[in-house]
């Protein structure tokens, strides 16, 4: 009996700096990765290369090591280390452009030690932090503090766009707008903010609705913005010419990404080129119907029919092999994973855990959405990896250490969890 109480006591001791974190939203993490990682072997299967599944398995033990050391530190520090980790993101992000490796078009990866390293996956995190600090005092949401928060993000967003990167640019402004409506941001600004781009899409789509999006953008910077007259004035002109912005950008771009942002509404345009991967991706999808034909059980897959299915089309195999049923019980599973980080958003003691939280929400959120969008032909393929489930140590380190600074925030809010 002395024994057990001693045993008991000591686990107790043990466990005391991990008391009060979400075990849900640390287990759910690492259920996934693990599954995935018998995914990943089974694309890798005929081309023998199976060692990248024991690469997930170990990383995931390396990211669930940092997630617990993060867990048990007060994220509070992190505000003193906000710029710090701001200039470190940055300088990262302009090494890769001097000496970095360039794979699939862009020039993203810095190889230490024989890995390749994304800077701009590390990034995300960065900016979270960055923001979070930022946008946590109530005089952030005046226009000033908006006007504050887009010049921090945009030095980082460049730098990630010009890689060219488009789609962890992407995430940057799902993660900021996120996080600006979560901080009580005025909603019309929002709107505003993302007025441009959604000109320069429909301006070459139909003019008329084109106008009358410009003249609603008109309206509501009458009815939110100071300076009436001139700030009207202002968002009617850039509306007006977004339309010309978005052909230069367009320019600007390179044909892999063009493909990428077009073909998936009609990829059998290109079926031997672009189109491809989205064509092979329905096909297996469709062919794993309610059950699917098993693990390391389906012809696309294991014949590899589709290019980099252990990365960006990593669900497809988890269609073909278990499924509508495995697809969808996968989607219950990031939905749940989501919850909790609202759950820990609200509770959050303080503005800055609150708002960690609702970042890496954002980031979650928009990236499992157009990684299984772009999978099923809903969304342009902008290679964005599907959390913990695609193969990329930068990625895969990147999630866990997001959720560990989330853990912190919950296991130092000393309020009420459900």
């Amino acid at each position: 009996m002395a024994q057990t109480t001693f045993l008991g006591k000591w686990f107790h001791r043990w466990l005391h700096p991990w008391r009060g974190i979400d075990w849900l939203l640390l287990l759910f993490p690492v259920g996934i990765t693990l599954f995935s990682s018998l995914l990943i072997a089974s694309t890798r299967l005929y081309t023998g290369e199976t060692d990248l599944a024991w690469n997930h398995v170990v990383m995931c033990a390396l990211g669930v090591i940092i997630c617990m050391w993060l867990a048990r530190s007060r994220y509070e520090s992190l505000l003193e280390w906000r710029w710090v980790i701001y200039l470190i993101t940055n300088v990262s992000l302009v090494a890769v452009m001097l000496i970095g490796t360039v794979g699939n078009g862009a020039q993203s990866w810095i190889s230490i030690g024989g890995f390749n390293v994304q800077p701009s996956e590390f990034a995300k995190v960065g900016i979270i932090i960055t923001l979070a600090a930022t946008l946590k005092d109530r005089e952030s949401t005046t226009l000033a503090g908006l006007l504050k928060a887009l010049a921090i993000t945009g030095v980082p967003w460049a730098l990630v766009f010009l890689q060219p990167d488009l789609g962890t640019s992407l995430v940057f402004g799902a993660i900021v707008l996120g996080m600006l409506y979560w901080s009580n941001m005025n909603p019309g600004w929002l709107v505003l903010l993302i007025s441009p781009i959604v000109a320069a899409i429909i301006f070459n789509l139909y003019i008329p609705v084109w106008i009358g999006w410009v003249i609603l953008m008109g309206v509501i910077a009458w009815m939110t913005l100071p300076l009436r007259w001139y700030s009207t004035l202002i968002i009617v002109v850039v509306n007006s010419i977004a339309g010309k912005i978005g052909e230069l950008l367009w320019s600007l771009l390179q044909d892999y990404q063009r493909d990428r942002l077009t073909l998936f509404l009609n990829p059998e345009q290109d079926p031997l080129g672009g189109g491809y991967h989205l064509i092979q991706s329905r096909i297996a999808i469709g062919s794993g119907q309610l059950w699917g034909r098993g693990l390391f059980h389906g012809t696309q897959t294991q014949l590899s029919f589709i290019p980099e299915q252990h990365t960006d089309f990593i669900f497809s195999a988890l269609g073909e092999e278990l499924g509508f049923m495995g697809a969808l019980a996968m989607v219950l599973a990031f939905w749940f994973i989501c919850l909790r980080l609202i759950i820990i958003a609200q509770n959050a003691k303080d503005n800055f855990g609150s708002l960690l939280a609702i970042g890496v929400l954002s980031m979650i959120v928009f990236q499992v959405v157009v990684n299984i969008g772009m999978t099923i032909g809903l969304a342009p393929i902008t290679g964005i990896p599907l959390p913990w489930m695609s193969y990329g140590r930068s990625s895969l380190l990147t999630n866990f250490i997001a959720v560990g600074i989330v853990e912190s925030v919950a296991n130092y809010q000393h309020r009420l969890k459900f």
